[in-house]
């Protein structure tokens, strides 16, 4: 009966750090390449990007707005909290805005944190989101409502 026991005790452990692990809050962080002017946009304008309102930063320059494929956790994030959305409105959403000549195109498709983040150093203007472990050291992380990731009031905290 001890090796039961053991082994009882062995997969309780490993159960409950899951779930511990599962509870554990995650930050979304909001990167941007370096060119860019502002150090931190409120809520309201992070929405407006993400809704294609606002296509150019404070200082100039065009915003180029990376998002991730669909069915990662960041683009989740994003489509429910910030944008409201279901992913077939999202997709409906951009391809009417297209149709309507709002914009040339929708956002661009990253496949990876490591795709956005390269993505960002190299395009003036770009921003894209990201786990905040997974924030590129040669990239700006862009504070919202002038709090950072990790920070407790940090609205993409999940």
């Amino acid at each position: 009966m001890p090796g039961i026991r053991r082994l009882f005790a062995i997969i309780l452990f490993l159960v409950c750090g899951n779930v511990a692990a599962e509870d554990a809050a995650k930050s979304l962080a909001v990167i941007v390449n370096t060119a860019v002017v502002p150090d931190s946009i409120s809520k309201v304008t992070l929405t407006q990007i993400l809704l294609g309102e606002v296509r150019f930063w404070e200082g100039g320059g065009l915003v180029t707005l990376l998002i991730q494929a669909p069915v990662s956790w960041e683009r989740d994030i994003l489509l429910a909290d910030i944008m409201q959305m279901s992913e077939p409105q999202y997709r409906q959403f951009w391809i009417s805005k297209v149709f309507r000549t709002e914009v040339s195109s929708g956002p661009k498709v990253v496949f990876s944190n490591e795709m956005a983040s390269m993505l960002v150093t190299k395009i003036p203007g770009a921003m894209a989101f990201v786990n905040e472990d997974e924030i590129p050291s040669d990239a700006k992380v862009m504070k919202i409502d002038g709090l950072l990731p990790g920070d407790p009031e940090y609205p993409l905290r999940f």
